[in-house]
């Protein structure tokens, strides 16, 4: 780990860099050098993450994420069970924001 955060910064920053190029020159979905760029981008940020941390006690508001989380994100798709996906407020909450508003 790089105890210093601004030298784990600039080599964050070069990381960044280097990921735009092989996405900018990707050949393929699964290009072996836009996924070593990402590693290294992942890397990269946790390195600086913790060196920030270390230094300052301070952290970014980032997190990696990877396959391994795809169980803890709530996506909110059916949490009424219709079988649609949850865009904001139901039918029946505008009928009662209706029904408080005619009452005023």
């Amino acid at each position: 780990m790089t105890a210093d955060p601004r030298a784990a910064l600039a080599t964050l920053m070069s990381a960044f860099e280097r990921h735009l190029e092989a996405s900018a020159s990707k050949r393929g979905e699964d290009d072996p050098t836009v996924l070593a760029a990402y590693e290294d981008l992942a890397d990269a940020f946790e390195t600086y993450d913790e060196a920030l941390l270390a230094a300052y006690g301070e952290m970014t508001p980032l997190e990696i994420y990877d396959d391994s989380d795809d169980e803890e994100i709530d996506d909110h798709s059916d949490e009424d069970g219709d079988g649609g996906l949850y865009s904001g407020l139901d039918d029946s909450d505008y009928d009662e924001d209706d029904e408080d508003a005619s009452a005023r």
